[in-house]
């Protein structure tokens, strides 16, 4: 598969050859679905939490014997039915929402999330990106003339660039990844994917070209 290559000024220079390993792979959306929830439940944190009859500060003295008062039988005031008591069925901090995706099954949902973006012709490929500062209004200028109707967007780099990530990081609805960090949830995300030639090059190498 071929695609047109532009300069960060939004001009063609030329056309880039696209694997077939990574970017034409059939598509297989319940995997892609799988790969997703796994990803968002493995990201949440577990914030809420009320304190049962045990947690609560207090409640050590019996309110009244047991017998004699005409009351009916208490031993803690912090038990549930009380006010200011425990919770009894409240969500807590020791739930766990973690879920195991196999490597493989992960490796495979990103190369379909590539090929996606290759499918529906939402993947961007420039020669190269090369910023003279970390500056937001040069990153800005770019993505501008590179990303059609301002839409959201992903630009993956090869490798850890910390002048065009710091550039990047302020504008809206851009996000600024390195092949390392590339994951399904970002890809599904944007609705552009802009890669380098260096990128594609790097994600060859991770992931084959059979």
């Amino acid at each position: 598969m071929k695609i047109d290559t532009y300069n960060q000024n939004g001009e063609k220079v030329g056309t880039t050859e696209l694997p077939d390993a990574i970017f034409g792979v059939e598509i297989n959306p319940t995997l892609l679905h799988q790969a997703v929830v796994a990803q968002m439940a493995n990201m949440r944190k577990v914030i809420a939490h009320v304190k049962d009859r045990s947690e609560v500060r207090g409640g050590g003295k019996k309110p009244w014997r047991q017998k004699g008062t005409g009351r009916a039988r208490h031993g803690s005031r912090r038990s549930p039915i009380w006010v200011g008591g425990g919770v009894t069925f409240g969500p807590t901090k020791y739930r766990n929402f973690k879920k195991k995706i196999n490597v493989k099954m992960k490796r495979k949902a990103t190369l379909m999330a590539l090929s996606g973006k290759a499918r529906d012709e939402e993947l961007i490929v420039l020669d190269k990106i090369e910023l003279t500062a970390p500056k937001t209004k040069e990153m800005a200028i770019v993505v501008d003339k590179v990303v059609p109707d301002l839409k959201t967007a992903l630009c993956m780099l090869p490798e850890r660039n910390e002048t065009i990530q710091r550039a990047g990081r302020n504008i809206a609805d851009f996000k600024v990844v390195n092949v390392g960090n590339i994951n399904v949830v970002d890809m599904l995300n944007h609705k552009y994917l802009v890669l380098t030639q260096d990128t594609i090059a790097t994600l060859t190498k991770k992931y084959g070209t059979a």
